[in-house]
């Protein structure tokens, strides 16, 4: 049995691990590389024939997981793509989105002489996306799946995103049993909406994120009194406007839930609240549609007080028309737009109107890869280019991981702690500090640790 690290390998996206099984190869993850300003170049260049590839596992539906499945299926790749059922559904909604992305960036470039656009070509279209979601067969939740005579997959819940899941692979290799487990993203305990990551079995092999490795959550203040402080400061003491930049597709319903328990308390006194993101709209009636896989807390509110995802005061924002109303609203408000790390979306136009404006908050609820307009500005940079134009910084910059979808270094240790003692833990998706510090503490707890490098395989 072999394993190569051809993606989030020694960095945070891109998530691509093969698993060869004598001749049949599975692809764990598919995930677009996007650290780099190339990326779209870089993401159409496999290490391997796509049509070589018999199956894909996706553990959850983050474009740093799912987002170049099509490319793969363009390809040449012809086999299934086993996910959990919400994960089917989240990921045609971001790979749709994708397209969209693509298109934008390549008009944005003025057209050659022969009237064609000039930008960077699209990975994928409509049509492979397409494609890419006939693939799709969906397993529940602690069901082990058959894939073959050798080898059987089990999904295991991990929070971090409806549907998340780690996948548990058992192997016979030769006559000899082998486990391999490949964490995904682990999320973390009594986060909104989302469930609590169960414990991985016990496993030969695990393949772990270190998205936190070295870090830790804020343990002295709870979500509520973060976000009570925050829209206190920016929108009741002063007239001024919280602009929360989410990422549509898990952050934004764990915040509108937050917010809604908030204002049903009535903790604070009304405040109006816009998401705009048409992408968070879809979504979120994905969570209505898995309502049963939601954790017991959104479940008894939903009993009592009806959907989480609804209330006074919070509009859903449609058309680009609407849109830019919210722009010249005036009254104190909050904004949740997308994308988290600015790199796309509607949050570009808000910023563009807002980021030279003393009476804004900009509150950072998650990771921002480096490179991303939101690193950026999570780094105190005083300009930043938006819309083609140098702006200066005059908005209040502020962040919080309350929200972060990671378990933390704490959270990370007791996960590969669960699955007994591994031959071998093998850390991805995670920067070189991260990774490091992750490293020496699971290597003082006895383990076998390496982080491998990008393209680097193993016999186990």
């Amino acid at each position: 049995m072999k394993l190569t690290f051809w993606g989030a390998a020694q960095q945070v996206t891109g998530s691509m691990h093969l698993l060869e099984v004598g001749s049949y190869k599975i692809l764990i993850d598919c995930g677009l590389d996007y650290e780099k300003d190339t990326y779209q170049e870089e993401n159409q260049q496999f290490p391997f024939d796509p049509a070589d590839i018999n199956l894909v596992i996706l553990t959850h539906a983050h474009i740093d997981h799912s987002g170049n499945l099509p490319t793969l299926v363009r390809f040449g790749f012809e086999g299934q793509v086993l996910c959990t059922p919400p994960t089917a559904d989240l990921t045609a909604i971001l790979l749709f989105d994708s397209v969209e992305l693509f298109l934008r960036k390549q008009g944005r470039k003025p057209r050659t002489k022969r009237g064609n656009f000039s930008g960077p070509k699209p990975l994928y279209l409509h049509k492979h996306v397409m494609d890419t979601i006939d693939r799709f067969v969906t397993i529940a939740f602690n069901k082990p799946f058959r894939i073959n005579g050798d080898i059987s997959l089990t999904f295991i819940p991990v929070g971090h995103l409806l549907g998340a899941a780690a996948a548990v692979l058992t192997v016979n290799d030769h006559g000899e049993e082998k486990k391999i487990a490949f964490s995904g993203d682990i999320g973390r305990d009594n986060y909104p909406v989302l469930v609590k990551p169960e414990p991985i079995p016990e496993v030969d092999y695990f393949v772990c994120e270190s998205t936190y490795g070295g870090r830790y959550h804020t343990k002295d203040q709870t979500l509520e009194e973060r976000l009570v402080k925050e829209i206190t400061e920016a929108c009741i003491k002063s007239p001024g406007r919280l602009i929360i930049p989410a990422f549509s597709i898990g952050r934004t319903q764990s915040l509108v839930f937050a917010l809604n328990q908030i204002f049903t308390k009535k903790l604070l006194p009304p405040v109006q609240i816009f998401v705009d993101s048409p992408m968070a709209l879809q979504a979120t009636d994905v969570y209505r549609k898995h309502h049963n896989l939601v954790n017991q807390e959104a479940k008894d509110f939903y009993k009592t007080m009806g959907d989480e995802f609804e209330f006074e005061h919070l509009a859903y924002v449609h058309t680009m028309k609407e849109s830019k109303d919210v722009s010249n609203y005036f009254d104190p408000c909050i904004i949740i737009s997308s994308a988290g790390m600015l790199e796309g979306g509607r949050i570009q136009d808000h910023l563009y109107y807002n980021i030279q404006n003393y009476y804004c908050t900009l509150l950072f609820i998650g990771y921002c890869a480096k490179g991303t307009l939101g690193y950026k500005l999570l780094s105190g940079a005083p300009i930043v280019r938006i819309k083609d134009r140098e702006m200066m910084v005059y908005a209040t910059i502020r962040q919080t991981d309350l929200l972060s979808g990671h378990g933390d270094h704490d959270d990370l240790v007791k996960t590969v702690k669960q699955t007994g003692k591994p031959k071998k833990v093998f850390l991805v998706h995670g920067e070189d500090k991260s990774l490091q510090s992750l490293t020496t503490a699971l290597q003082e707890e006895g383990f076998n640790v390496v982080a491998p490098e990008k393209g680097e395989m193993f016999e186990i």
